[in-house]
């Protein structure tokens, strides 16, 4: 097929831009591994998984440190499930709220609100957590810092993203799906259920995952509120820290092995995220697919 002297100039250029992103990340992991090598090597894998506890400045000193990071991960995952759970059924209706539902002004009006959440820095919602939110809940159930408010935080953090990217999966449904339900006599919400969202479901779900990944990915707003104690919560009211509160507490100050898994940490959040960004590649490739 003939290209123009622009077009070869424009995919040239796309190809260096799409080499030099996917260099940028392979450098990433390549970073992380080396770093992390030194406690991997000398500690191994499974004392990540197998440790009593969280302690490994003692290693420092020439003790035996402790590197378990399964309180720090269940703390990551429980906030990042919350979370999801209750972002995703408030953004799939407020996209279809924005999309069915509200006038034409309302509809912008909310929509321009939820694209101002999204451009709010994180310790701004922290700061907010940890002078408003917290004290609700130590009212309710002290001490206030604790996994719920690390819950609803990152909540109202991820719930712009699935929203906004929600909308844009309704909004891709063809006119076509909309007239045959009409000309059927459907219902709006018979239509909804039985023909917007069916079409609309691998946006939607990738809508999630894409939240998910940016919830697990959080740090400073979480650091804030969730009271950053290494332990297996018990309950919602009780303190945790997550991998990423972790790294940021610890890393000024450690040295040697314990800084080497600190980015055993890092590397752990980087498969989980290149789990999920595959998880979402798949989901919509199977949708584009079908």
């Amino acid at each position: 097929m003939f290209r123009s002297t622009s077009d070869r100039l424009l995919l040239g250029l796309l190809r260096c831009v799409s080499a030099l992103a996917a260099a940028v990340v392979m450098l990433i992991v390549i970073f992380l591994v080396i770093e992390s090598w030194p406690a991997l090597r000398s500690v191994g894998p499974l004392r990540f998984f197998t440790d009593p506890s969280w302690h490994p400045a003692s290693a420092a000193g020439g003790g035996a440190g402790r590197f378990n990071l399964i309180p720090m991960l269940i703390g990551t995952l429980a906030s990042t499930a919350g979370a999801v759970m209750l972002a995703t059924p408030l953004g799939i209706a407020s996209a279809l709220f924005c999309r069915f539902y509200a006038p034409k002004r309302i509809a912008t009006g909310y929509r321009r609100l939820l694209e101002l959440l999204t451009g709010i820095p994180s310790v701004v919602f922290g700061l907010w957590g940890l002078l408003v939110l917290a004290p609700l809940i130590r009212q309710w159930h002290p001490p206030g810092q604790s996994l719920l408010a690390g819950v609803l935080i990152l909540t109202v953090m991820i719930l712009p993203t699935v929203a906004l990217l929600s909308e844009s999966s309704l909004n891709s449904v063809p006119r076509a799906y909309l007239r045959g339900a009409a000309a059927l006599g459907l219902s709006r919400w018979a239509t909804i259920r039985g023909v917007v969202l069916p079409a609309a479901r691998g946006g939607i779900v990738t809508a999630v995952l894409l939240a998910t990944g940016r919830a697990i990915g959080e740090t400073m707003a979480v650091l804030m509120v969730a009271g950053n104690v290494v332990q297996v919560p018990h309950s919602v009211f009780d303190p945790v820290r997550t991998l990423t509160a972790n790294i940021a507490l610890e890393l000024g100050y450690a040295m040697d092995i314990h800084r080497s898994a600190l980015f055993v940490s890092g590397l752990v959040l980087m498969m989980m995220l290149a789990a999920l960004i595959g998880l979402a590649e798949w989901i919509g490739g199977g949708r584009m697919n079908a």
